[in-house]
């Protein structure tokens, strides 16, 4: 099995996942529960599962976000709201965008398959480590089929993630310097990453300027061949980390899930549940 198939994998799990950072029903869940604002939403969202934590463990475990863009709403989601009611708020805003967005699919049998296939390959992943994984993978399976398969897309995703981080840590990148090197090799907008992690125009020159210096980048701010074969190599080391859970399901298992999330993302592609491009990097399923 090849680290291209942890990949295609992705393209298809991801984008379900995604809907918690892009759906209105997030925003209005987060606010019921106390909080003030799409960031701090986010941050307290994804952080919850690990307690009460501190800014600097956002910044650490998230690692692409600039400390201040964090600050700004960690510690002080947990003054509005404790962990387990934003965590009771994500599922509740999770619960309503996807019945919104798959409207009757929602009960489907291939929903159901899917998250059966998905809960197999995510319980074969392994926590050292992978602090964002471990977390969530202590949280609760929800009852609801779709929230099943929204848990399980949960889990691989941060425990890719996870795992990417792991690979920035190895190609000596700083979270602002992963993004100018991703921009640079056309895969997301600088527009659109920059303003999404917080990094002014300063921040990201001096990046790029760092990357120039280390021969990633030319004058221009593009890729040189070293610059792109190191990028390569990253996303390459990405896969190999991802790639354990769908090992366990096997190419037929694979497969299968694919196909069947395919089907079921149509309607959330649709509805705009994850926009193309993203700030998350993730391309349209394939």
């Amino acid at each position: 099995m090849t680290d291209h198939l942890a990949r295609r994998m992705w393209t298809v799990t991801e984008p379900y996942h995604a809907v918690v950072y892009f759906a209105p029903e997030m925003r209005v869940a987060y606010d019921r529960a106390g909080l003030k604002g799409g960031w701090m939403g986010y941050f307290a969202g994804r952080g919850a599962a690990m307690g009460a934590v501190s800014p600097s463990v956002i910044v650490a475990s998230f690692y692409s976000f600039h400390p201040k863009m964090v600050r700004r709403a960690i510690p002080d989601a947990w003054s509005f709201a404790s962990p387990e009611k934003v965590l009771e708020a994500r599922l509740s805003g999770v619960d309503a965008a996807l019945k919104r967005m798959l409207s009757d699919a929602v009960d489907g049998e291939p929903l159901r398959e899917a998250a059966a296939l998905a809960r197999r390959a995510s319980g074969t992943c392994t926590s050292g480590g992978r602090p964002l994984y471990a977390a969530h993978a202590d949280l609760p399976w929800p009852e609801a089929p779709h929230l099943e398969l929204w848990q399980a897309c949960t889990l691989l995703r941060e425990f890719r993630g996870d795992g990417h981080v792991s690979s920035l840590l190895a190609s000596g990148l700083d979270g602002c310097e992963a993004h100018v090197a991703m921009s640079a090799g056309g895969e997301v907008p600088r527009a659109l990453l920059a303003p999404f992690r917080g990094w002014s125009d300063e921040d990201w020159d001096a990046a790029a300027a760092r990357l120039e210096g280390r021969g990633w980048l030319d004058d221009q701010g593009s890729l040189t061949k070293e610059g792109a074969t190191e990028r390569a190599l990253l996303e390459r080391r990405t896969d190999e980390l991802a790639s354990a859970p769908w090992n366990h399901l096997g190419e037929d298992g694979c497969d299968h899930l694919h196909a069947l999330m395919l089907d079921i993302l149509e309607p959330i592609a649709a509805a705009q549940g994850l926009p193309y491009p993203n700030p998350i990097g993730v391309p349209p399923p394939t």
